[in-house]
């Protein structure tokens, strides 16, 4: 098995959460007897390279279908977050309506619906025909596949090349990161911008976030690697933003290499000397991240057991991926918890893989007033809390348990 990026062997193990069920693939009433596929979530880093990765599981076309469960509109900070990124792009870029902007993984066209709305071309990119469909009864031009160096020469061919490229959290998603770059370098206009947001490994190594692996993740990014692949592929970062959005991320901006005219700024530097200093930029800076999860597997699994002595109920909020691969690497299923809240309605009905723990409508938490709430989207943590804010009134506590145990 070789790195996905220099082709060097892979034979350093990161993290091992075990065999784990498909995070996104929720399960139905009819399925609960029938035995779910599980995979090796064995991450490595590549000794050469310092890539993070997991090996394919699946094919993508596996994963993101016209069933994909994950709408980016119900997240209502995210749409936020999103309208100012486009109020600041057209600000930075002048982008008007002789402009064209591209959004690969584009989803249910939570960004792109805002630059509709102010007159400006646009497209979105994404596999998952629900979301496509989504976006297009929002007004957003949609293509339904996948971004891939092919698709990119067609779509620079037929349109011609972009000014602005977005990519939020994609780049994660990518089982080619090579050819994902190439395609971006192929459409993007030679003084064109394009922006990337994934999470930073950075953060997932100092505040445990290894919940965030599961397998529709193949590669974690530090910045120094996320540099050299652009690089590779004649792109430059010249500016570079840390964002708090799930957990910590970075927001990237790069052009082609030939652009002259664009002055790479001091917090690119800045950011590869805070990753020296936290060790990344050598091997040394990814060990004993193991121990740290089961540190938290252990203690969680504590309190689980607290409570259920004492009779208390415990209920969940958010059938998200990374609480799936909580959940299941901790071994807590439907002994412990009731059901979890979700307010997509196409997971409400089914049931989370693995535990088999059944999603519901938030009126199941007001009628069965449970005394422990798990946060399982723990980047949501104020929003969701707020949300919840009423179930004070019958004493319940909430709990979050990364980057550790918190119940408040």
């Amino acid at each position: 098995m070789n790195c996905q990026f220099c082709n060097s062997k892979l034979d350093k193990v990161f993290i091992d959460l075990g065999e784990l069920p498909s995070a996104n693939r929720l399960v139905r009433l009819d399925q609960l007897n029938l035995e779910e596929p599980r995979y090796p979530h064995k991450v490595f880093i590549c000794k050469e390279c310092l890539l993070v990765q997991i090996p394919a599981l699946h094919e993508a076309h596996d994963m993101f279908t016209e069933n994909y469960i994950y709408f980016s509109s119900f997240a209502k900070s995210w749409v936020d977050h999103a309208r100012e990124y486009v109020d600041k792009m057209i600000n930075k870029m002048n982008l008007d309506a002789n402009s064209f902007v591209v959004e690969i993984a584009s989803n249910d066209g939570y960004l792109l619906q805002h630059f509709v709305v102010k007159q400006i071309p646009c497209l979105g990119i994404d596999p998952a025909a629900n979301c496509a469909k989504a976006a297009q009864e929002k007004g957003v031009a949609t293509n339904t596949e996948f971004f891939t160096t092919k698709s990119a020469q067609k779509l620079s061919a037929q349109r011609g090349q972009a000014d602005l490229i977005i990519g939020n959290n994609v780049f994660a998603h990518v089982p080619d990161v090579n050819d994902f770059i190439r395609g971006i370098s192929i459409l993007l206009k030679p003084d064109g911008v394009l922006t990337l947001e994934f999470p930073h490994v950075a953060q997932m190594i100092k505040n445990n976030q290894f919940d965030t692996i599961y397998d529709e993740h193949f590669s974690y990014f530090s910045f120094q690697v996320a540099q050299n692949i652009l690089a590779r592929h004649g792109l430059c970062i010249f500016d570079v933003e840390e964002l708090p959005t799930h957990g910590g991320s970075l927001r990237i901006l790069a052009c082609q290499s030939t652009n002259k005219f664009m002055q790479v700024k001091q917090t690119v530097n800045k950011l590869l000397e805070a990753e020296q200093s936290q060790g990344l930029l050598d091997i040394s800076g990814y060990v004993d991240f193991q121990n740290k999860a089961e540190v938290i597997r252990g203690a969680f699994q504590n309190v689980v057991k607290a409570e259920k002595d004492k009779g208390n109920k415990i209920a969940a909020y958010g059938a998200a991926a990374k609480g799936n691969t909580f959940l299941n690497y901790c071994g807590i299923g439907t002994q412990s918890i009731d059901f979890v809240v979700d307010d997509t309605p196409a997971k409400q009905g089914l049931f989370l893989p693995g535990s088999h723990i059944p999603v519901v409508e938030e009126q199941k938490l007001k009628d069965e007033k449970p005394d422990l709430i798990i946060i399982l989207p723990w980047n949501f943590r104020t929003e969701i809390s707020n949300k919840l804010a009423y179930s004070r009134e019958w004493g319940a506590r909430f709990i979050t348990c990364i980057p550790k145990i918190d119940i408040y």
